[in-house]
């Protein structure tokens, strides 16, 4: 009975990797097509935040789904079970890894600034390039924290049988040493513990403050967005932002825990991982399929919600041109209102004022 739940856990995962692959690079990619060529109505900020997003997403999926636990599951022998690629790809992987947690981080503290600054200070933080600079200084820094991960394993043989006989292959283990159990508990934090707690703070200040500004808006305001209130506008946008908190720590809080009792509890060179005999062995790999699913998704979570990204992509699908930007009221989530093009550059009377200026209605709104 142990024997065929095994064998049905491993094929579960032999195609549900392989099936990660093949939806989530694809839709990665095309989703950073879709924001960074036809913008899908969105500030010049997030269009930076979300492609890159899109961008070191697709690179985590390649380091670890497709050549890590997707060759795992198919393959007696992948090519990093050798020198030097055991390494190689164990940096690559945290960079990954830490670049998308982080991406994530800094761009909901860039929308909790702009909500919470003063217009002159949004007009300052609404250039491309500093999101730009924002998103090269955490894919470098990620990488450079993922340098020392390069060491935590070391290429060993290892006998295993193959078609009934013995035979003697090197595999790439974790090596147990004092400094790689230290450098596992400082990543796990840093990749998982501490963006879990920003992204929930940020996202409840963000919402707090919605809900705050939200009060002030007179009924001119509300008859120019055709006669619906803000107050439902905010309720969205303030649900969108818990659904994005509460998943990216439903799906990534499991893998931080079952990682870091793996490699302290059990952390031994006499303990077999793939024994699924063991509990901690299945919850530890279920924990992983959550944590690379919210990778997939991830992206989607905060463009799917748009009815504009929805319209561009069948747009796409039908081969057909760019829809135009036919509407002042841009369609963003955390954006109520906007300035039409020749406007923007009036002074403002009082700071944190807006003028509603010639406001139209946005039939796209998600």
């Amino acid at each position: 009975m142990e024997g065929t739940s095994t064998a049905v856990f491993i094929t579960v995962q032999k195609i549900y990797y392989p099936l990660l692959c093949i939806m989530g690079i694809p839709a990665n990619l095309v989703t950073f097509y879709l924001i960074f060529v036809r913008r899908c109505g969105m500030s010049d900020t997030a269009v930076v935040y979300l492609s890159c997003l899109a961008v070191v997403d697709s690179f985590y999926l390649v380091w670890v789904i497709l050549l890590d636990l997707t060759l795992t599951f198919w393959l007696l022998q992948p090519f990093w079970h050798s020198y030097p690629w055991c390494g190689v790809l164990a940096f690559l992987q945290y960079g990954a890894l830490y670049s998308s947690s982080w991406v994530v981080v800094v761009f909901s503290i860039e929308r909790y600034t702009v909500l919470s600054s003063t217009a002159a200070a949004v007009r300052h933080l609404s250039h491309a390039r500093i999101p730009k600079m924002t998103c090269v200084a955490v894919v470098m820094l990620s990488h450079l924290a993922s340098v020392p991960m390069a060491w935590i394993n070391v290429v060993t043989p290892v006998n295993v049988t193959v078609d009934g006989a013995n035979v003697t292959l090197p595999r790439c283990r974790y090596r147990d040493e004092t400094y790689s159990t230290a450098l596992v508990w400082i990543t796990a934090v840093l990749s998982g513990g501490v963006p879990i707690v920003l992204l929930v703070v940020f996202n409840y200040l963000i919402g707090y403050h919605l809900s705050r500004a939200s009060r002030p808006f007179a009924r001119e305001e509300r008859r120019a967005t055709g006669g619906r209130t803000t107050r439902g506008l905010v309720r969205r946008s303030i649900l969108l932002l818990g659904t994005i908190s509460v998943a990216f720590m439903v799906l990534s809080l499991p893998r931080f825990i079952t990682y870091c009792i793996l490699r302290t509890v059990y952390n031994s060179p006499v303990f077999d991982r793939n024994d699924y005999r063991l509990p901690i062995n299945v919850a530890g790999d279920l924990a992983n399929m959550l944590q690379n699913l919210n990778s997939t998704a991830n992206f989607l979570l905060y463009c799917m919600v748009s009815r504009r990204f929805r319209r561009e992509l069948l747009e796409l699908l039908r081969c057909r041109r760019p829809a135009g930007d036919s509407s002042v009221l841009t369609n963003t989530t955390l954006k109520v209102f906007t300035l039409p093009q020749q406007h923007r550059t009036l002074p403002l009377a009082v700071p944190g004022a807006v003028v509603l200026t010639h406001l139209q209605h946005n039939q796209d709104s998600p």
